[in-house]
């Protein structure tokens, strides 16, 4: 019986022991577990007092960035509204450079022209040959009427006009008809 005692005995002396030596063990990394709560404390209330701050400047810093944004945006738009119309104006100073080009050209043709006119020999007029409107003698009813008809053509004579050009036509195909 007492063997059993004796190992009952041994037992919970080895598991004491043990627990002893755990516990020994545990002590210092208990002491760092406290200390690094501390810490993490210390961490949470330095984060809690500067985050916000933080945050909110962070906030601030999206909003300009979107105002500065919105104002590139909106310099863009007019940048490109000038270079419209800076290129739109430099289409008409071209057309206009085109039309005084134009018009240069005329003005000097016109004075080229007018140049030689008065500059070149009047010719001789035969007055005799002609009476001033004044000193003609009017034209009777049936005068008039004979000219009318003299100047008038009819359509045969139009024809019989431009009938030189068939005459060719006809040689050609008379020729043709010869090889």
């Amino acid at each position: 019986m007492i063997e059993p005692l004796f190992w009952l005995g041994l037992s919970l002396l080895l598991v004491a022991t043990s627990l002893t030596a755990v516990l020994v063990a545990a002590i210092p990394a208990l002491q760092e577990l406290a200390r690094a709560a501390r810490s993490a404390e210390k961490l949470f209330d330095t984060l809690s007092r500067e985050l916000p701050p933080t945050l909110e400047a962070i906030r601030v810093t999206g909003l300009e960035l979107t105002d500065l944004t919105d104002d590139v945006s909106e310099g863009v738009k007019s940048a490109s509204q000038v270079v419209k119309q800076v290129d739109q104006s430099l289409d008409t100073a071209r057309i206009q450079a085109q039309n005084l080009q134009v018009g240069t050209r005329s003005i000097l043709i016109g004075a080229k022209a007018a140049w030689k006119n008065f500059t070149r020999q009047k010719p001789v007029r035969r007055t005799s040959d002609r009476l001033p409107n004044n000193e003609k003698p009017p034209l009777t009813l049936r005068e008039r009427e004979v000219l009318r008809h003299e100047n008038r053509r009819s359509k045969a004579e139009v024809y019989r006009a431009n009938d030189g050009y068939n005459e060719a036509a006809s040689w050609e195909n008379n020729f043709d008809e010869e090889d």
